[in-house]
C-alpha cells in the first residue's frame, strides 16, 4: 500500500493509501467531530457531524470524512463557515431528539446551536446507530436493531435474543451518546420480565 499525500486545514499529511479523511486528520492531531463512529466499528456516515469540504479534480464538494477515502493531492477543510452551519443545524435537529445529552450540549455550545429551534421528538435516539452495529459487528449477537423508517426510525431491543444477551453485557450502553439505549433496555425488560401482580 503507497502513501498518499493531501492538505488537511492547510497542513500537509502523508496517510496510507485507503484511510479515510477522519482517520487522517486524528493521524496528526487534528480534530473532526464525530458522533456515529467508533475505532471498532465500520465507518456508517450517519450523524454527518463529521462533514468537511473537499477540492478535489478541480471540485469543491461537502463529504462525510469516516467515509471518504484519502486521494492525492486531496485538500480538505474541516472548519469553514459552511461546515459550522451544516453542523449547527444537524445539532439542533438532533437536540429535538435528546435534549439533555451532554455530547450534544457541548457540541451544540461550540458550535451555537439552539436546543430550542426545533420541537421536541423525545424520542432520545440521533440513529447513531452504534448500539446496533457493535452489537452485530463485535459481539455478533445482533441482540438490537432498527424498526420504522425515516423520521419514526428507532431503536429495539430483539426480545427473544436480548432476554439471553443482554443483562450480563450492556457493553454499547457507554457508546450511546443519549439515554436512548437506556430507555429501550428499561422498556424490553419490563415487557419481557412484567412484574408479578400482589
Amino acid at each position: 500500500m503507497s502513501d498518499i499525500s493531501l492538505q488537511i486545514d492547510g497542513k500537509e499529511v502523508i496517510a496510507p493509501e485507503g484511510v479515510t479523511i477522519l482517520r487522517a486528520a486524528e493521524r496528526v492531531g487534528i480534530s473532526i467531530p464525530t458522533l456515529c463512529h467508533h475505532q471498532k466499528l465500520e465507518p456508517y456516515g450517519g450523524c454527518r457531524v463529521c462533514s468537511v469540504e473537499v477540492d478535489s479534480r478541480g471540485r469543491t464538494s461537502v463529504v462525510a470524512a469516516c467515509l471518504f477515502p484519502v486521494e492525492q493531492d486531496l485538500v480538505v477543510r474541516t472548519r469553514t463557515k459552511k461546515l459550522e452551519r451544516i453542523r449547527k443545524s444537524l445539532l439542533e435537529m438532533m437536540l429535538a431528539h435528546a435534549p439533555d445529552s451532554e455530547q450534544l450540549q457541548a457540541l451544540a455550545v461550540e458550535y451555537g446551536a439552539d436546543k430550542d429551534r426545533f420541537e421536541k421528538e423525545a424520542s432520545f435516539c440521533i440513529h447513531c446507530g452504534l448500539c446496533v452495529r457493535y452489537c452485530a459487528e463485535v459481539k455478533k449477537k445482533n441482540a438490537l436493531g432498527f424498526i420504522d423508517r425515516g423520521a419514526r426510525k428507532e431503536i429495539c431491543f430483539i426480545p427473544e435474543i436480548a432476554s439471553k444477551e443482554c443483562w450480563e453485557c450492556k457493553e454499547c450502553f457507554p457508546l450511546c451518546p443519549t439515554s436512548a439505549l437506556q430507555a429501550a433496555f428499561v422498556l424490553i425488560k419490563a415487557l419481557s420480565f412484567p412484574p408479578e401482580s400482589t
